[in-house]
């Protein structure tokens, strides 16, 4: 049974890992021109791969080997570099590769109703928090997801460089100075949930640094949840689909993100969705949880970057740095390793 909307490109973007528990994140772009995150384990993927091995004997190569069109999903070995997070990272590139293909194949698999269902965001794809203790480790951006698999390595867990906004002083994580200026480049190596992230300057020192101090970051502060946003474009998803039925209202799909203009306590925000203006019911919306923790900017518009010219003038709120124990349980072993701190991690004072 084909859906009436389907999936028709996706591309991995980071792996969560909650203690053994791993998932994968993908964006996922809808025909509609809708785009939503979902993170799904293996077993949901190697699931969905005997669904549609059922489902299309012919296109899975069944009848005859000379008609398959629907890709193969190899596993990542047992013994891999840098032990489980080594092998989540490697399954990372190898889903990446194989939902590319899977989406590169005939009309009716992509409209199929498997497809669909598995990409459908569900309830635990629109919390708007991770559950405590999730380690979120992004792809370093310079090596391409989809590579051969014979060219697959994982060289570090660096993600992207950000700006910092203002100077700041601290201690690197072997208790040396870390100085930074405004507009100097780190590299982020790990997003801790606390607020301190694991950074590395140009001098390949590592330290525990304030995020609110990182650019990215900074753009995204001071938005008051009762207040009206003015066009900054505060991204929410949809916690269900809503049908417009006036001229001044929205139609989305659930699980859809939108960008929030402007809120009001009558019940009904003033959103922005695939180019459109129009209004939205609060009750259906909820900030959004991992697209904003992976760093997904907003669209401000001009006025609003004025305003947060303005800001950067004044210091960033640092948060409250954790306690070495808070470090340690949300950090993996093979972090702990890449630091050469596995016996106690250490936070600056």
């Amino acid at each position: 049974m084909a859906s009436p909307r389907h999936p028709v490109s996706a591309h991995a973007v980071a792996l969560v890992q909650m203690d053994r528990l791993q998932t994968f994140a993908f964006s996922v772009c809808w025909s509609d021109n809708s785009d939503t995150f979902v993170r799904r384990s293996w077993d949901e993927f190697r699931q969905l791969q005997k669904t549609l091995k059922k489902t299309f004997p012919v296109e899975a190569g069944l009848l005859r080997r000379s008609e398959q069109v629907l890709p193969k999903l190899p596993d990542a070995p047992l013994l891999t570099r840098r032990g489980h997070t080594g092998r989540g990272l490697v399954r990372l590139r190898l889903l990446d590769t194989y939902v590319r293909a899977l989406l590169a194949t005939s009309e009716h698999i992509l409209r199929s109703s498997a497809l669909h269902g598995f990409f459908v965001p569900k309830p635990l794809d629109l919390e708007p928090m991770l559950p405590p203790g999730s380690l979120v480790i992004l792809p370093t951006p310079e090596e391409p997801l989809s590579q051969p698999r014979g060219s697959l390595a994982i060289h570090s867990l660096e993600a992207q460089s950000i700006p910092c906004v203002q100077p700041f002083h601290t201690l690197d994580i072997r208790d040396r100075p870390f100085h930074t200026k405004a507009q100097e480049i780190l590299d982020i190596l790990l997003r801790h949930p606390s607020g301190w992230w694991l950074v590395e300057n140009k001098d390949q020192q590592v330290a525990w640094f304030p995020a609110p101090y990182l650019e990215e970051v900074a753009t995204g502060q001071g938005q008051e949840s009762g207040l009206a946003l003015q066009g900054s474009g505060r991204q929410f998803c949809t916690t269900q689909a809503y049908e417009g039925s006036r001229s001044d209202e929205l139609s989305v799909p659930s699980g859809a993100r939108v960008h929030v203009l402007e809120t009001s306590d009558r019940g009904w925000w003033l959103c922005r969705y695939n180019g459109q203006i129009g209004l939205l019911p609060a009750m259906s919306l909820q900030p959004e949880g991992l697209g904003s923790l992976l760093g997904r900017p907003g669209f401000p518009d001009s006025a609003g970057a004025d305003k947060v010219a303005e800001d950067r003038t004044v210091p960033p709120v640092v948060p409250t740095r954790p306690c070495m124990s808070a470090i340690q349980s949300r950090c993996c072993s093979i972090t702990r390793r890449a630091l050469g701190q596995e016996q106690g991690t250490r936070v600056p004072r």
